[in-house]
C-alpha cells in the first residue's frame, strides 16, 4: 500500500490513525467529506480510512461513493452501537468496518485484509483487460473473415484458414493480418 487518505474530523484522531498505518509512503488527511472529494479529482489512493461521523455527514455515504470508484480499498471506523448495523449495510459495498474504540491488532488487522484485497482485485482486473482484448481480436477477425466471405467469395472455414496461414507465414498476430484485411477491404 502506497498512499492512503485519512478522512477524520480532526487532526488529532487523523494523526493517531496515521501512527497506526508504519510503512504506508504517502498519507494524507483532511477533515470533511466535501475536502476529500476535492483531493481526489487531483489525486489518487490506494486505501481510505474515514473515521466516522464526520462534520459535513455520516461518513457511509462517502465510504459507498469510494468504494464505487474501485479507485482504492475502504475502511470505516465507527461507533460501536452502529458497528452491528453498519457493517452488514456496507459489506456488499466491500468496505472494511471496525469499530470505536480502535484497537491497534484490529486495525491492523483491517488494514492487512484491504491490501489482500486490493492485490486480489488487481489480479482480477488484469485478468478481465486480458479477456476484452481477446474479445476484441475476434470482433476484429470475425468481421475480416466477413470480408473475405464478401468480396473473396470464401467459405467462414477458408476465411478462417487464411487469416491463420497468412498470420503464420508472416509471423504476426491473427489480428494483425486482420487489421491488414480490413485496411484493404474497407475503404
Amino acid at each position: 500500500m502506497d498512499s492512503v487518505l485519512i478522512i477524520s474530523p480532526t487532526e488529532k484522531s487523523a494523526e493517531q490513525i496515521r501512527a497506526m498505518l508504519p510503512g504506508i509512503e504517502r498519507a494524507a488527511s483532511v477533515t470533511t467529506a466535501g475536502e476529500a472529494r476535492r483531493l481526489l479529482t487531483a489525486s489518487e489512493f490506494d486505501m481510505f480510512v474515514i473515521n466516522a461521523p464526520l462534520a459535513d455527514e455520516r461518513g457511509d455515504g462517502l465510504a459507498k461513493r469510494l468504494a464505487e470508484r474501485l479507485s482504492g480499498e475502504v475502511i470505516l471506523i465507527v461507533k460501536d452501537e452502529i458497528f452491528m448495523e453498519t457493517s452488514e449495510k456496507l459489506a456488499e459495498y466491500g468496505i472494511l468496518t471496525v469499530s470505536k474504540p480502535l484497537n491497534r491488532t484490529t486495525f491492523w488487522g483491517a488494514v492487512k485484509l484491504a491490501e489482500a484485497s486490493r492485490a486480489r482485485f488487481a489480479i482480477i482486473r488484469r485478468e478481465n483487460l486480458k479477456l476484452q482484448q481477446k474479445i476484441e481480436d475476434i470482433r476484429v477477425i470475425d468481421r475480416a473473415k466477413c470480408l473475405l466471405i464478401a468480396n473473396m467469395k470464401m467459405t467462414e472455414p477458408e476465411a478462417h484458414k487464411y487469416i491463420e496461414r497468412q498470420a503464420m507465414d508472416m509471423r504476426v498476430s491473427r489480428r494483425g493480418i486482420a487489421e491488414t484485411i480490413l485496411r484493404t477491404y474497407e475503404m
